[in-house]
């Protein structure tokens, strides 16, 4: 069985904050990208729960957060109706990811 890795590296300042982070991906050819934002989302499936890790560096701009964060909402919706194939809760999904631009003022 063949394997590979996906890995984040963090810098902390002394408070334990994220000053910068890289990610690495040996099958995809990204090595050392930068990145500012990272949620990872596992499934527990003793528990039957999510866990998760979001990070941000405190460098990261709110207005590019709240695109970081709608544009999570939209690739919910497609992995959604991916799994599912239930196509009126995707486009629910959609619908949401819509509102909370209009919301956080992502778009008019």
């Amino acid at each position: 069985m063949k394997k590979t890795q996906i890995t984040i590296d963090i810098e902390l300042d002394e408070n334990h904050v994220p000053e910068r982070m890289t990610w690495n991906a040996e099958d995809g050819g990204v090595e050392k990208q930068e990145t500012k934002a990272t949620m990872i989302s596992v499934w527990d499936d003793e528990k039957k729960e999510a866990l998760r890790i979001d990070l941000w560096t405190k460098d990261m701009p709110v207005d590019q957060m709240k695109m970081f964060l709608h544009q999570i909402l939209i690739s919910m919706g497609n992995t959604y109706e991916r799994a599912t194939g239930e196509e009126d809760v995707a486009f629910w999904l959609e619908q949401m990811a819509e509102e909370f631009a209009q919301r956080a003022a992502i778009k008019m």
